[in-house]
C-alpha cells in the first residue's frame, strides 16, 4: 500500500497548477472551460488522497529537515478545508466566466479564464503551506505565495476601474503588513535566537529572555495576520477590495485566506499566551471588531459591501474563540463560515450578472428564481446566527467557550452585536420574499452550479442539526 504524506498533497496541487498554466498557454484552441473542470477534477482526486494521510504524532518531534512543517491533524482538516473552498471557488468561475468575457474585449473566446482558474490552484497551495508552518520563516514564504496570487485575481479584470482601485488598495497595504511581519520576526529572532514556534515555547519559558522585546515583536506580528483575518484596526482594506474584486475572488479571499489566517493565528500566539499582555490585547481587538463590523454593515445596501463588514464582524466572533484558545469551537466556526459565505457568493454572482449587486436588485427573487431565493435565505439566515443552521452552533460553541472562561464583556458584546446582525441580514431575505419586482425574467442556473448550491444548502443544514463530525475531526 502506498504511503501518502502531507506535503505530497501540497506539492500535487502546485503540479497541478503549473500543468493547467502551461496547458491554457500552449493550446489555445482548446475550450477554456475544460481548464476548470480539470482543476475541479484535480483538486478532488487530492482532497480523496488527504483522508489516507496519516497525522503525525507531534509536530515538535519532527525530523530536523521537517522541524519548519507540521503534519498535525489539525494541518490535515484545513488541507482539506482549502481545497473544498478552491473546489468552489472554480465551480463559481464557470458562472462567472460571462463577466470575464466582457472584461478582455479582445474577440477571443474565454481569454484570461485558463489564467484564472490557474491562479487559485497556486493560492490554494499557498494556504495548504501555511496551515502546516511552525516557523517564521516558512510562514513569511507561504504567505508571500497566497499574497502574489491574490494580488493578480483581485485586480485581474483590470479594465474596471474599481476593480484597479481594489487591487491598488490589497497590494499597498498587504505589503505594508507584510513589512510588519518581517519586523516582528526580526525582534522575535533577536531576543530568543529561535523562529521556529516549538522551540520559542522553551526559550520564552527560560529566565534569561526578554519578554518584553518578544511581545513587542509578537504585536507586529499580530498587526500583519491581523490584516489577514480582517480584525480592527487593520481592516480598513476590505470594503473596497471586496466590492471590487471579482465575486469569487472575493468569496476566496472571505473564506480561504480567513481560515488559514486564523490557523497561524493560534499557532503564533501559542508560546505567548502565557503572558497576561497577550490576552489582553487580543479582548480589545476582538471586542472593536465585533462593534466596528456590525454597526458599519448595518446602513448598508450594496451586498458584497454588506458581506465585507459581515466578514470583520465574524472575525471578531472567531477572536472569541482565539482568547478562549478553543480550537474545537473555532474550527466548527470557520466550517460553518465557509458553508453560508461561499452560499451567498454563489447565489449573487448568478443574480448580479442579471440584475446587479445591490440590495435591491434582490426585489422578488422568489418569484423569479425559487430556487436561488432559497439558497440566499438558508445563507442569510445561518450568517444571523437562527437555530438549525450550523451559523447558529458556531455562535453558540464560541461563547460557549467564553462563558466558561468567564470573558463576561466578550459575551455580553456579542450578544448585543448578533441581534445586529439579525437586522441587516434579514434586509436581503426581505428584498427577496416581501418586495416586488417589474423583472419576472428567469435566472438560469447550470447543473453543476445547481449541485454545488444544494451541497452548500444541505451541508448549512445538516451541521447545525449535527454538528458531531466536525467536533470529533480533530480529536484522532
Amino acid at each position: 500500500m502506498i504511503r501518502i504524506t502531507a506535503p505530497e498533497l501540497d506539492i500535487a496541487v502546485l503540479v497541478l497548477g503549473m500543468l493547467i498554466l502551461l496547458a491554457e498557454a500552449f493550446a489555445s484552441k482548446v475550450d477554456k472551460r475544460a481548464f476548470v473542470f480539470a482543476a475541479i477534477a484535480g483538486l478532488a482526486l487530492v482532497l480523496v488522497a488527504s483522508f489516507f494521510v496519516a497525522p503525525s504524532p507531534s509536530a515538535s518531534h519532527a525530523t530536523a529537515f521537517w522541524s519548519f512543517y507540521a503534519g498535525d491533524r489539525l494541518a490535515i482538516f484545513f488541507k482539506q478545508f482549502a481545497l473544498v473552498t478552491t473546489i468552489f471557488v472554480l465551480i463559481m468561475m464557470v458562472d462567472y466566466a460571462p463577466v470575464l468575457r466582457a472584461s478582455f474585449p479582445s474577440g477571443v473566446p474565454q481569454e484570461g479564464l485558463g489564467e484564472l482558474v490557474a491562479l487559485p490552484l497556486f493560492t490554494c497551495a499557498g494556504l495548504m503551506y501555511l496551515v502546516s508552518a511552525i516557523d517564521f520563516v516558512f510562514i513569511f514564504v507561504s504567505l508571500e505565495l497566497v499574497t502574489v496570487s491574490f494580488y493578480v485575481l483581485v485586480s485581474f479584470t483590470r479594465r474596471n476601474p474599481i476593480t484597479l482601485e481594489a487591487g491598488m488598495k490589497y497590494l499597498v497595504l498587504s505589503a505594508l503588513s507584510t513589512a510588519f511581519l518581517v519586523y516582528g520576526i526580526a525582534w522575535i529572532f533577536g531576543t530568543t535566537g529561535q523562529t521556529n514556534l516549538y522551540r520559542l515555547t522553551a526559550a520564552l519559558a527560560s529566565t534569561g529572555t526578554e519578554s518584553g522585546a518578544a511581545l513587542l515583536g509578537m504585536v507586529f506580528v499580530l498587526v500583519a495576520l491581523g490584516f489577514k483575518i480582517a480584525a480592527v484596526p487593520f481592516q480598513i482594506w476590505v470594503p473596497d477590495v471586496y466590492q471590487g474584486a471579482p465575486t469569487p475572488v472575493t468569496a476566496y479571499l472571505s473564506v480561504g485566506s480567513k481560515a488559514a489566517g486564523f490557523v497561524v493565528l493560534m499557532r503564533v500566539l501559542q508560546p505567548f499566551m502565557n503572558l497576561p499582555q497577550t490576552q489582553r490585547l487580543i479582548v480589545a481587538i476582538a471586542l472593536l471588531t465585533l462593534i466596528y463590523g456590525n454597526l458599519a454593515a448595518l446602513p448598508q445596501t450594496n451586498l458584497k459591501r454588506l458581506l465585507a463588514y459581515s466578514s470583520i464582524a465574524h472575525a471578531g466572533y472567531l477572536l472569541i474563540g482565539v482568547v478562549c484558545f478553543d480550537v474545537r469551537a473555532i474550527t466548527f466556526y470557520l466550517v460553518a463560515y465557509l458553508l453560508m459565505t461561499l452560499l451567498s457568493f454563489a447565489v449573487l454572482i448568478l443574480v448580479a450578472q442579471q440584475t446587479g449587486e445591490e440590495i435591491s436588485d434582490f426585489d422578488g427573487l422568489a418569484g423569479r428564481s425559487p430556487f436561488l431565493a432559497f439558497a440566499m435565505l438558508i445563507g442569510m439566515v445561518s450568517l444571523a446566527g437562527v437555530p438549525f443552521t450550523a451559523g447558529f452552533l458556531g455562535k453558540f460553541y464560541i461563547f460557549y467557550a467564553a462563558v466558561l472562561q468567564r470573558q463576561i464583556a466578550l459575551v455580553v458584546v456579542g450578544v448585543i452585536t448578533v441581534g445586529c446582525g439579525f437586522y441587516y441580514y434579514l434586509k436581503v431575505v426581505r428584498a427577496m420574499y416581501w418586495q416586488s419586482s417589474s423583472n419576472v425574467q428567469n435566472i438560469p442556473v447550470n447543473i453543476l452550479s445547481r449541485i454545488a448550491i444544494t451541497a452548500l444548502i444541505v451541508g448549512t443544514i445538516w451541521l447545525g442539526v449535527y454538528p458531531q463530525p466536525i467536533l470529533e475531526a480533530l480529536k484522532h
